[in-house]
């Protein structure tokens, strides 16, 4: 039995040295530490945003005068003058969209903390519709799972790009004489 741990021992030393450090321990941490290595981003992002504004006023003002008697009239001269003005604006917008994705990147970066430097994309086509989805970001070691899966919430500097084409894509955009009508009113 020892003779056999003991082969396994100098086989493992052998390896390591004879292929650098390519080869990971039997022992260690399978998780992505450098560059060429892969993780799988599961990509669950949601994002609403709103904002609503209002305004009311208004404002009302009065003069007036009284002057005595003229002498030549048997009334009293009144003057005066009304103003009054208000105003009721009112506006407001809101956005919302998700995502829901996996992709797998590769680490193209180690930093001098340790943080990696992530990048990836995936290009899906179903029916001539074409989806593709790139990622990149900085990654710190320890929010990577055992199985090298991190989220996209922990992504720093995070880009996720979603875009397509496809007949789906063409006929969801508004044709070139009403974007020539839009952009002169």
């Amino acid at each position: 039995m020892m003779k056999v741990i003991k082969t396994a021992v100098v086989t493992a030393i052998f390896c390591t040295t004879a292929f650098g450090a390519q080869l990971h321990s039997l022992f260690s941490d399978h998780r992505a530490m450098r560059v060429g290595d892969i993780l799988t981003i599961i990509i669950d992002e949601s994002a609403k945003a709103g904002s609503e504004s209002r305004t009311n006023t208004s404002k009302d003002s009065e003069f007036g005068v009284r002057a005595g008697a003229l002498p030549f009239t048997n009334s009293q001269p009144n003057f005066g003058a009304s103003n009054a003005a208000s105003f009721d604006g009112k506006g407001a917008t809101s956005r919302s969209g998700s995502l829901r994705a996996t992709v797998t990147a590769r680490v193209i970066e180690v930093l001098e903390g340790g943080n990696l430097v992530i990048e990836g994309s995936k290009v899906v086509e179903i029916n001539q519709e074409r989806e593709i989805i790139k990622i990149s970001g900085i990654v710190r070691p320890q929010d990577i799972q055992k199985n090298n899966v991190i989220f996209s919430s922990s992504l720093a500097d995070a880009e996720i790009t979603y875009s397509g084409n496809g007949v789906v894509n063409t006929a969801s955009r508004p044709g070139f004489f009403t974007r020539l009508v839009n952009w002169l009113f």
